[in-house]
């Protein structure tokens, strides 16, 4: 059987839904899976062993450069493509479910409109799956391939899934527990202030790397350090180099975003922090992945992306979360 799983961005929802690629492979030994993403965040599959191509599609440029060309050859590069006995669509929006129309393949699947954002998105399947919006991500994802590869992804399975990456250990320091903090997120409602995550750092006795991604991540960071005794500052990452450093740390502490959603794809210990995003349905909770959210219900058809309620997680809540899974 051939497979093409269409998930084109952004890094969190990527690595959530690689969830079901193991479970697959494990059910169809002798599948071969193909994973179409747009090029800007191809990386983020890198060492997947059950993917056998990458199919990378430059979506953003066509956007910002409006270029009919660079569409044309998306177009093109699509229908050339082998045939596919089915092809998922794990997004919902219009733009994955016009590429997963214009693959060859005797099935493509996706979610019916009434679970999904982009309602029009789900005229371009041939079969529908229904799942409500705001359930668990991962549960949507291994929902839609259950239905329709006729298997049974359970709890039990999830609590015991596999790495997603091979694992290639990059050592910040060989001293102590070593605890890495995510600075960093999409836009602002998904941001914990710097000076608790020093609050944070100073109840712990551990050390910390602080990761940032921009300039001004990297300036928090350096604050951060300035008022800390046991916080560095990582140099900064490719995303593979971030995978090998969260693979060898003791716990990751971040915000509701792609690198913190790393750690459990890992299965490394981790804090997710949320505010303005829905905690219950953006985070798959373990024994050892952890999450607190500023607020109990949100509805995730209207995120406010300057909703300030993060700021209002006493960050003792936090520090008595990571000292449980430290301790064990």
């Amino acid at each position: 059987m051939k497979i093409a799983i269409v998930r084109l961005s952004a890094i969190g929802d990527i690595i959530q839904s690689m969830v079901v690629l193991q479970f697959i492979k494990k059910n169809f030994p002798n599948c071969s899976i193909d994973w179409v993403v747009d090029s800007q965040f191809a990386t983020v599959l890198n060492g997947c062993v059950e993917i056998d191509n990458i199919i990378e599609l430059n979506i953003k440029q066509v956007k910002i450069q409006k270029s009919f060309s660079l569409f044309y050859n998306i177009v093109r590069k699509l229908r050339r493509l082998e045939k596919y006995d089915k092809v998922f669509d794990l997004q919902g929006l219009i733009k994955s479910a016009i590429v997963t129309r214009l693959i060859p393949a005797e099935e493509r699947i996706g979610f019916d409109k009434n679970s999904i954002r982009e309602k029009l998105a789900s005229f371009f399947y041939s079969q529908k799956f229904s799942i409500p919006y705001q359930e668990n991500v991962v549960l949507r994802y291994t929902g839609i391939i259950n239905e329709f590869l006729k298997i049974n992804i359970n709890k039990k399975d999830l609590d015991n899934k596999t790495s997603f990456f091979k694992n290639s250990k990059l050592r910040v320091s060989h001293n102590g527990t070593q605890v890495l903090l995510i600075l960093g997120a999409s836009f602002p409602s998904k941001i914990y202030p710097g000076k608790k995550y020093a609050e944070i750092a100073n109840s712990i006795n551990a050390n910390f790397v602080a990761v940032w991604g921009s300039d001004k991540e990297k300036k928090i960071a350096q604050e951060l350090k300035s008022i800390t005794k046991n916080v560095t500052v990582a140099k900064k990452l490719s995303l593979n180099e971030l995978k090998k450093l969260i693979s060898s740390v003791d716990l990751v502490i971040g915000g509701d975003t792609g690198p913190t959603h790393l750690a459990w794809a890992l299965n490394v210990p981790s804090i997710t922090i949320f505010g303005s995003t829905p905690m219950k349905r953006n985070c798959y909770r373990t024994k050892i992945n952890l999450a607190i959210s500023s607020q109990e219900i949100i509805n995730p058809f209207n995120i406010d992306k300057i909703d300030p309620s993060i700021k209002n997680i006493n960050p003792k809540e936090i520090v008595k979360l990571a000292k449980g899974i430290l301790e064990k």
